[in-house]
């Protein structure tokens, strides 16, 4: 009886994956070029500073500095997402419809609700699993091309005061030399093959905005997670509410604004993820009856 529910089974799958070849074909435009330019980067141990809002004793405090280490391989996009392929996304209705750039260069202007429903619409298309980055994720792409956005506290006692010194550290930073997205590898690679890292297109990670309390024994507990708020990576750190696509506007929830914001996105190794949860639910249930 389990063999042949096996075999029921296998036949369920095969029927299923027809469909879904023909209806969710990959793009060439978008899933061609995507998974053609992935950095396969070995995990290896780093160190991350943590992102978010950090107190000790009521006073504002440094962010810690920890040793971290990814539990795989990443595979990561060693480029931006072009604005030809996110137009590829609206013109097939799956991405808001946003000012359109020059195609072969970075999209730009985009929030984090769009570059989600990018990720969404370009793993529909391919059967693999497109995401953002964590934090922790890009820092450890990102290699030698990460700056420190540890802060001096001018007068612990008075947090604006942290805020402002962090602002002007970041303000006096040499700003990138032009405003508009330019081409890619404009700004050079970093060690992992990764193209214009800190250029002047700031990239959009899954990482919400976190307070945190750090305890004395070396802890931290987190006392408020705002994920209408994530946090944006590129010159330096900063953190932004996540429909906002213009940084010139506002938005910005700490330090100086980005010039632009953009992604790249994170790959799955897994195809259709889901369906293989289905197939593996069907199986257990036919061992359970058997």
């Amino acid at each position: 009886m389990l063999l042949a529910m096996k075999i029921k089974v296998a036949m369920t799958v095969a029927a299923l994956a027809s469909p879904l070849a023909l209806t969710i074909a990959p793009v060439r435009s978008a899933d061609d070029a995507i998974n053609s330019e992935l950095a396969d980067i070995v995990a290896t141990s780093f160190q991350y500073r943590a992102a978010g809002d950090f107190s000790h004793d009521g006073k504002p405090a440094e962010a810690p500095l920890r040793n971290e280490r990814l539990t795989s391989k990443l595979k990561i996009m060693n480029r931006q997402v072009t604005a030809g392929e996110y137009a590829a996304c609206v013109d097939d209705g799956g991405c808001p419809r946003i000012p359109s750039g020059m195609a072969d260069r970075p999209v730009v202007g985009v929030s984090w609700r769009d570059a989600t429903a990018y990720a969404e619409w370009i793993t529909k298309k391919t059967g693999v699993l497109h995401r953002l980055p964590s934090d922790e994720e890009w820092v450890f792409a990102a290699g030698e091309k990460v700056r420190d956005d540890a802060f001096a506290l001018v007068d612990p006692v008075d947090p604006a005061q942290a805020w402002i010194a962090r602002y002007e550290a970041e303000a006096n930073r040499a700003r990138p030399f032009a405003v508009d997205p330019q081409p890619v590898g404009t700004f050079g690679r970093n060690a992992n093959g990764l193209q214009d890292i800190g250029g002047n297109v700031w990239e959009w990670t899954n990482t919400c905005f976190v307070r945190m309390n750090l305890e004395p024994k070396g802890g931290s507990r987190v006392t408020n997670t705002n994920c209408g708020v994530r946090v944006v990576q590129g010159a330096h750190r900063t953190y932004m509410t996540d429909f906002i696509r213009d940084p010139r506007t506002g938005g910005c929830a700490a330090g100086a604004p980005p010039a632009n914001l953009g992604f790249r996105l994170v790959v799955e190794n897994e195809r259709w993820p889901a369906l293989h949860r289905i197939v593996a639910a069907i199986f257990r249930a036919s061992e359970t009856r058997s």
